[in-house]
């Protein structure tokens, strides 16, 4: 996904960093007198912050802490890691596709690290028994969690950018900030408007990898979020398999999307229906079910072509010749 906002670059001071496994940018409007260098990289340090806590690809985090004591004990966190890991939680328990227990599963394949691979049925199978969310537990008093049987760990990597990305925005407004954004790859949050009028967003090929622009979206919504099977993938003997597992077959999930992009006010949000789109056999009843937290919706399949949800066509222009709008 592309940023494309109606004032010029040269408008917003921005800068780059590296963060949760991708490239990250931060922009901040400088008519407003208060961008600085130091103020985005305050920003970034709170990312860095957030990425300290929720992270499971290094040998201590709070996260880290619940895993180890899978089938031991319940482990109490701070307010913040407990708040958003019970929340991911219970999203897990409807069933819908995203699973925070998803754990095992993904650190056998482990798509878009160095040793990624493609696992045998046996190791799915045996990985398969430890991702069932419905039997973990909560203590509200102590802010603690259980996982009820050993080797099962938590991923919050399915929700927690859309999580940090709100968070940064909040930040922003207690600074005094009028108009900014955080892009957090793939994940876009924006912070008021640019001269009151809509953001333009790109949103890319899911289907290349020269990440060239399908289409052009006008939205007011505050966030725009993303997954799609070109995000990390793994090429193993002529075949590709995506990192958007099935925590019911333990495998990438088989259907006809390549993405699935989400217009709603929270990132957070946005995290959370993209996943129900992208799963859903009817992706259009999903939509109407939850119209009161998806504003938009852009589906692209893999026999390119587009379905718009929930937006105007005079705010949707395709600029690849090559895909073509479903009614």
């Amino acid at each position: 996904m592309q940023i494309l906002e109606l004032l010029s670059m040269s408008d917003f001071l921005s800068k780059k960093y590296q963060a949760l496994g991708t490239v990250i940018e931060l922009s901040l409007l400088r008519a407003e007198g208060l961008a600085s260098v130091e103020k985005l990289d305050q920003a970034y340090e709170k990312i860095v912050h957030y990425e300290d806590l929720f992270t499971v690809h290094r040998e201590h985090s709070e996260l880290m802490e619940v895993n180890k004591a899978a089938g031991v004990k319940a482990v109490s966190l701070s307010k913040e890691v407990y708040t958003l890991t019970q929340k991911a939680i219970r999203v897990s328990q409807e069933h819908f596709g995203f699973n925070a227990s998803i754990g095992p599963l993904a650190k056998l394949w482990h798509i878009g690290f160095a040793d990624a691979r493609v696992p045998s049925d046996l190791e799915i199978q045996e990985a398969l028994c430890l991702t069932n969310p419905d039997g973990i537990s909560f203590d509200e008093q102590e802010k603690a969690i259980f996982l009820p049987e050993k080797g099962m760990s938590l991923d919050l990597g399915g929700i927690a950018k859309g999580y940090i990305a709100d968070k940064i925005a909040e930040f922003w407004r207690e600074q005094g900030f009028c108009t900014g954004m955080i892009n957090l790859g793939g994940n876009l949050r924006f912070l008021g408007k640019p001269l009151n009028r809509q953001w333009r967003v790109g949103v890319r090929n899911p289907l290349e990898k020269d990440k060239s622009l399908v289409l052009q979206v006008l939205t007011s919504s505050s966030s725009s979020v993303t997954s799609g099977i070109d995000q990390r993938y793994l090429e193993r003997e002529g075949k590709t398999y995506h990192h958007i597992l099935n925590p019911e077959t333990g495998y990438p999930h088989a259907n006809n999307l390549a993405s699935v992009t989400v217009f709603s006010d929270t990132s957070l949000d946005g995290e959370i229906e993209a996943k129900r789109l992208f799963f859903a056999e009817n992706p259009e009843e999903v939509f109407l079910k939850n119209r009161s937290v998806i504003r938009g919706a852009v589906l692209i399949s893999k026999d390119r072509k587009i379905k718009i949800l929930g937006m105007k066509p005079k705010d949707v222009r395709v600029m690849d010749k090559g895909f073509v709008l479903k009614n």
